[in-house]
Parts: structure tokens; sequence; C-alpha cells
């Protein structure tokens, strides 16, 4: 028995190394979901008896907050104390920081075998390989438990000791502020962008303060972690006193391709990522400003509000989905824009043509020794993200259909993208719904503070849920569509 047993263990763990790093991720996000929404389903929401959300839009909740897509389908202030500590849970190990350092647990514990979706074969030895992903994962956790302490600490000292307005607003909504502080920097790093508020942050939108406190957060949880990364490595290389600390730093500095870590980018790339995304978000602020600077989205705020708004929005928009307007008060244009940058993976960067052909030679081999016939052949077979999420859009604009033509504004096209490309881009902004621009307005409406897939058929949320599992796993789908040519 005892040897049947040994003999299962292996014959799983085999399995597990040899299975796809995509299917791996897949049956997780699928599980933490599975278990968010039974948990969620088991607690009461704090409108309970009077109000129980159905168990669609529970599991649609828990696939969002796992995958951080923050597509809200429910209004926030609905889900009691217990729920948004599950909320909190789901969207910390949903995060791609954490999960990274998951894989990085792995593959050390199974000896450096199990696959990753950008992994290279070590030229180093495996004991030593092992050292070096050992020593990277300790990094990797000393970086998100000191940026949750630090930015949890920040957002509470706010509430308690500079914003008596803001503390104010949680009293009067019932929300702990010991759970929002928790809630929201999680969110935040996570690249989420729930918040316990009904009106996400607009609530907050004069807060400037607390603004300014949550833009570094969703940097440094997401598009740029990988150079701030690799500065958490420099220091360590540079200041500590253990030279195998200094070895190891350094190693990983000048091969950081070779250790199969996706966020771990070459110093080049590292640098160039961090001009690109502040000059995304520069762009966005200077097409802002004029276009909104008297919008009814902003009125009632006084210049510097105006500009620290701004800048949260623009800063947001890549993929964290946090906002301080209601944006279906923006104009086509800047959704359009908003449209183009969730659509962006987080590492884009401009890479001139010379110094990407350079890197491209220099990983080519690299890349020849981890690719088989049969994975090429898969590739060409495949389609391009683009692809996919136009066959994603059709198909929602032919389930809602009806509702497309009896309530064309709410239902418009561009608002159906915006939805879906958010939901790909797991940021969450959303124009929302409302009353006001029905055609044929409907006695019994009530708006409420949710997104605007709230009102898809059951069939449009699904396919929706869909576009959030795919998007959160972009990753691996990365080089589809290249062997299509247009000619």
């Amino acid at each position: 028995m005892k040897t049947l047993i040994l003999s299962r263990a292996r014959n799983s763990i085999f399995f597990l190394l040899r299975m796809n790093p995509f299917w791996i991720q897949f049956f997780y996000f699928i599980f933490i979901s599975s278990f968010g929404f039974l948990l969620l389903m088991i607690l009461k929401p704090s409108t309970y008896p009077s109000f129980q959300p159905t168990k669609l839009d529970l599991f649609y909740t828990s696939v969002s907050a796992s995958t951080v897509s923050s597509m809200s389908s429910i209004e926030m202030e609905v889900f009691s104390n217990s729920q948004l500590i599950i909320l909190t849970i789901l969207m910390f190990i949903g995060g791609e920081i954490f999960t990274s350092m998951v894989g990085l647990h792995l593959r050390k514990l199974f000896n450096g075998n199990l696959q990753t979706p950008n992994q290279i074969r070590s030229s180093v030895e495996s004991f030593e390989s092992l050292s070096l992903i050992k020593f990277l994962s300790l990094v990797v956790l000393g970086y998100l438990l000191i940026t949750h302490i630090v930015g949890i600490g920040m957002i509470a000292i706010y509430f308690i000791f500079i914003s008596s307005f803001a503390k104010e607003i949680l009293k009067e909504k019932g929300i702990n502020l010991v759970t929002f502080s928790f809630f929201t920097c999680v969110s935040t790093l996570a690249s989420c962008g729930y918040i316990p508020t009904n009106e996400n942050m607009i609530v907050f939108n004069e807060n400037s303060g607390l603004l300014l406190i949550l833009i570094p957060q969703i940097l440094l949880g997401n598009t740029l972690y990988p150079s701030c990364l690799r500065l958490c490595i420099w220091v360590i290389g540079k200041f500590s006193k253990d030279d195998d600390h200094q070895f190891k730093a350094d190693y990983l500095l000048k091969n950081s391709e070779e250790i199969g870590y996706l966020h771990l980018l070459p110093s080049l790339h590292s640098c160039l990522l961090v001009g690109t995304v502040f000059g995304f978000i520069l762009i966005q602020f200077i097409l802002i400003c004029p276009m909104e600077w008297n919008s009814n989205g902003l009125s009632g705020l006084n210049s510097y509000q105006k500009v620290v708004g701004i800048l949260f929005l623009s800063t947001n928009s890549r993929h964290s989905g946090e906002t301080i307007v209601d944006l279906s008060t923006l104009s086509p244009t800047i959704l359009i824009m908003f449209v183009v940058m969730m659509y962006l993976p987080a590492y884009t960067s401009f890479l001139p043509l010379k110094e990407k052909q350079e890197l491209e030679d220099h990983l080519q081999p690299l890349q020849k020794r981890r690719r088989t016939r049969k994975a090429k052949a898969l590739q060409n077979l495949l389609f391009s993200q683009l692809s996919y999420l136009v066959i994603f859009i059709i198909i929602i604009c032919i389930i809602e259909r009806k509702k497309m033509i009896e309530d064309p504004i709410n239902f418009s096209a561009l608002n159906i993208v915006l939805e879906v490309i958010s939901a790909y881009g797991n940021v969450g902004f959303t124009t929302g719904y409302s009353c006001k621009r029905q055609l044929h307005p409907q006695n019994d409406c009530v708006d409420k503070w949710y997104g605007f897939s709230a009102k898809w058929s059951n069939e449009g949320k699904i396919v929706l849920i869909f576009v959030m599992i795919f998007g959160r796993l972009k990753k691996f789908n990365m080089d589809g569509g290249k062997a299509w040519k247009l000619v």
C-alpha cells in the first residue's frame, strides 16, 4: 500500500511538471474563483434579507476579484465586512506579483523543473540555479510585504490624522477603516481597481492627498514592477555585506533572461519601460486636461484637485481601473484613448529597432532550445489577441442585440467595446448604466453604482467571465497570430 501511494504521488508530481503552465494557472484561477464564490454565497451581505445577490453575480464578482479585473455587477456596499475580507484575499492571491512568486517557489520545490511561460533553460548548474531562484523568490516576497505594509499604513494614517472628512465618509457608509485600508491597498497593488464604496474613488475626488498616496502603489504593483524589482536587486547587491547575496544579485542583473522569470527584464528594457510608462501618462494628461477641465465630472474641484485627479485617472487607465469621475460623462475621444491604453500589455515599451533586433538575436538561441516543433505548430494555429477580442465583441453584440435596439445610448457599440477591452485588460473601467440615457424611460428604473455589464443578460456576463480569464492569461498567447500574413 505504501509503495502504491508513493508511486501515485510520483506520477502526480511528474504530471504537474509536464503540464502546460497555461493549464496550471487556468485551473488555479478557476479553483480560487469557485472557492471564493462558495464563501461569498455562505456569508450574508450587509443588505440581507432585503436583497440577496444572484449566484451568477456572486461568481462573476469572485472571478473579477481573482483575475484582478474589478468588473462589477453588484454595488460594493452590498457586501458585508466578512465578504470584503474574502474579496481582499482573492485579489491578493490573484495578483500577478503573488502568482509569479508562487511560481518561483514551485520551481524551487520541484528542483527547477517546473515550466514557466517565459522559462529559458539556465546555463548555470542545477544547484546554482535553484539557489538563484530561492534568492529571487525571497526578494519578491520582501517586495510584496514591504509595499503592502507601507501602503496600508499610509492609507490608515491619512484617514486617522489628515482628513477627518474622508474618515467621516467611511463612518456614514458603515465601512470599517481597517478593512478599507487593507482592501484598498491590496486592490491597488494588485491592479484590481475595486474600492469598498459604491462610487469607487469618486467620493474621494477632493482628497488629493489620498490620490497621491495611491498613485505610486498603482505603478509599483503593475507597470513599473520589473524596473523596481531590478532596483531592489541592485540595492541588495550594492549594500549587502553578504558576499553570496552580492554575487547572486550581480548575476541576476547581468543574466536576467536566463532565470526565466517573466518580470525580471533586461536592463535596457527596464529603463525604456520607465520612460514609456511615464510617457503614456503624460500623453493622457495632456489630452484630458484641455478636453475635460470644465466637464461635469470635474465640476466642484479647484485647479490643484483637478490636476491631481486627472493624473490619477491617467495612471489608472492602463491596468488599475480606479476612477474619480463617472466615465460616461467623458468625451468619446477620451474613452477611445482609454480603450487603446487598456489593450496595451503592462510591459509595453518603446524599443528602438536596432536595440530590439540585438535583443532578439541574443535571445534567439535560447528560445530555440525551449520551443518544440509541436509548440510552434500550435502557435501557428492561434489567432492574435485582437482577433479573439473582436470575436468576443461580436458574440456579445449578438447576445445583447435587442437591448442595443431598444436602449441604443446605454448599449452603444463604444460602451460594449470599452467594457470588453476593460475586462480583457483586467482594468475595470466602465461607463455604467444610467436611466437618464434611456430613449424609452422605465418607471421602475433606478440608477445604481455598478458596472455596465450588470445590465447585460446572463449569457453576456458568462462571455465576459471568459474574457476576464482570457485576459488574465494573455501572456501565454503573446505570439499568437504571427503566422497570419496580411498581404
